[in-house]
């Protein structure tokens, strides 16, 4: 039978503290629910007592019928000299009605003395109280102790009488905190192994990645014995951020063995990565393991060869286990083998001796003589190959735009305007959008007009915008190619544009953006 681990998310919490970060409470409301139908066990929801925010967010949470995870909420040990009845911290999180809390508590005595500014003892006993608390009112109870792993190089002695204080209040899960993560992962094998033997509780792990070790580190844990991992869904937080629970649960789950969610969901793993990640306003890196856009890339001709006579000579899973998908870089160092690769996608009929394949080939060599370069722009090869195979329908036509620009203006005001009129199936819209550029406004002035007809292009976003000078001896002359990367929180894809005009090179790579995402939705039948 496979080892369980369960899968503790605090991307609604400790995620909310990183930098840039701002949920609404629909947003979190979004997250919840894909964390759940991922499968995760546990979802802490955020601090009832600091945040009005959070205590709006556990009154709608509480109308949702989950189907996997439980929802925690999230707050501290009673403050010292006071009883626990009458903090109001405490009251809070007994208000969010949930079926598990999690309270921290100092478990590095410097903080005791130093930050909390009282004693060993009353720290012990607000630990304690607080956990035998919520015990009576029926909590299934977490214990976070924080600065766990500096406490113990500090003081071991008084790191292991928080772990046991919690115990005599009955807590039901111990964690084991890296808060300031720094704890080398041989330093997080042997505490973690000590604690598991030594109270019989079960036991968690929450590092951060000061270090880079976040990962590793909770793996390290989990082989020590902890039953719980800690983190946040795509490892964003304060700081350097958190463990990064989409890598630690595709590691334990299809490295070791361990079950951590339902075997058939695996393959959501990528498009909750990316749904989170657009609805927390971030950038999914292209490399990050299992999920990034690159993590099934290949390059190199002999790659590209190894891939395709045998994919795991050069792939460690198949990128369909985790909801990813494998892709070929179009460069001076890959081949027809490559093109041909990305024409079957389209029409499995094509070999390399088509002349569909010639005629790609010929106009990929001639656009990069004039400045293209499709190595990253996945989403214009496609086109391409679709217009030379005849499987390319435009979804509108441009009957003209113009751009106002509006300088100087104040920060933070729109300096751009951009007029658009275009025509579908022969009726024309014609409409006007203020953008940060022009660039932006123009974008923002097609998707206006185009959602009139095609509703789901609200979903995509510029998420990425990249320029470079092609001929700089020319100067303002020369030419520019633009990259453009959006992404719709289900997919993220780049397009490219050149010409000797900064805008036109922008229309470009927009329009192709746009036509991509169109025929997309097409093909999965949500036009």
């Amino acid at each position: 039978m496979k080892r369980a681990i369960e899968l503790y998310d605090t991307t609604l919490r400790d995620g909310a503290q990183g930098e840039g970060i701002a949920f609404s409470v629909k947003d979190k409301i979004y997250i919840a629910k894909a964390l759940d139908r991922l499968g995760f066990s546990y979802i802490e929801a955020g601090n009832p007592g600091s945040n009005p925010k959070d205590m709006e967010f556990f009154k709608s949470i509480g109308g949702l019928k989950l189907q996997n995870a439980k929802i925690c909420a999230f707050g501290s040990t009673r403050r010292c000299g006071m009883s626990v009845a009458d903090d109001e911290n405490v009251k809070s999180l007994l208000r969010a009605n949930t079926p598990v809390v999690t309270i921290f508590g100092k478990a590095w005595d410097l903080h005791v003395t130093k930050v909390l500014k009282t004693t060993l003892h009353e720290n012990l006993a607000m630990i304690r109280d607080t956990v035998a608390f919520f015990k009576t009112a029926g909590r299934e109870v977490v214990f976070d102790a924080e600065h766990f792993f500096d406490g113990c190089k500090n003081n071991e002695h008084f790191a292991l009488q928080a772990l046991n204080a919690a115990c005599e209040g009955g807590a039901d899960v111990l964690c084991l905190c890296d808060t300031n993560g720094a704890a080398y992962i041989t330093d997080i094998y042997s505490m973690t192994e000590k604690v598991a033997d030594r109270f019989g509780k079960r036991t968690a792990i929450h590092c951060h990645n000061d270090t880079g070790l976040a990962v590793a580190g909770s793996m390290i844990s989990v082989d020590a014995g902890a039953c719980q991992v800690q983190g946040t869904f795509i490892g964003f937080g304060e700081r350097c951020g958190n463990a990064d629970l989409s890598t630690v649960l595709a590691n334990l789950q299809l490295k070791r063995g361990m079950s951590c969610i339902p075997e058939e969901n695996m393959q959501l793993l990528t498009s909750t990565a990316r749904g989170i990640a657009a609805v927390s306003n971030i950038k999914l890196p292209h490399e990050h393991p299992y999920v990034g856009s690159c993590a099934f890339a290949h390059k190199g001709g002999m790659h590209v060869d190894g891939v395709n006579k045998l994919p795991r000579s050069f792939e460690h899973i198949q990128p369909e286990t985790v909801g990813n998908e494998r892709k070929f870089l179009l460069s001076e160092v890959s081949g027809r083998s490559t093109v041909l690769f990305e024409m079957k996608k389209i029409d499995a009929s094509v070999t390399k001796d088509s002349p569909q394949t010639r005629a790609v080939m010929q106009r990929i060599k001639e656009l990069e003589q004039n400045g293209y370069q499709f190595e990253v722009a996945h989403a214009s090869v496609e086109l391409l190959i679709r217009k030379v195979l005849g499987r390319y329908t435009p979804f509108f036509e441009l009957e003209h735009y113009k751009i106002i620009g509006e300088q100087p203006v104040e920060e933070g005001e729109s300096s751009s305007t951009a007029i658009i009129k275009i025509r579908v199936n022969g009726c024309s819209e014609i409409t006007a959008a203020q953008g940060n550029g022009p660039v932006h406004a123009l974008d923002c002035a097609l998707k206006k007009a185009l959602s009139v007809f095609y509703p789901s292009i609200k979903s995509a976003s510029l998420s990425d915008y990249k320029v470079r000078v092609l001929e700089p001896r020319d100067a303002t002359a020369s030419k520019v190619r633009v990259l453009i990367e959006t992404a719709d929180g289900d997919s993220v894809w780049t397009n490219v544009g050149v010409s000797s005009d900064i805008i036109e090179a922008s229309w470009v790579a927009l329009v192709d953006a746009i036509e991509y995402k169109l025929t997309k939705d097409k093909e999965n039948g949500k036009l």
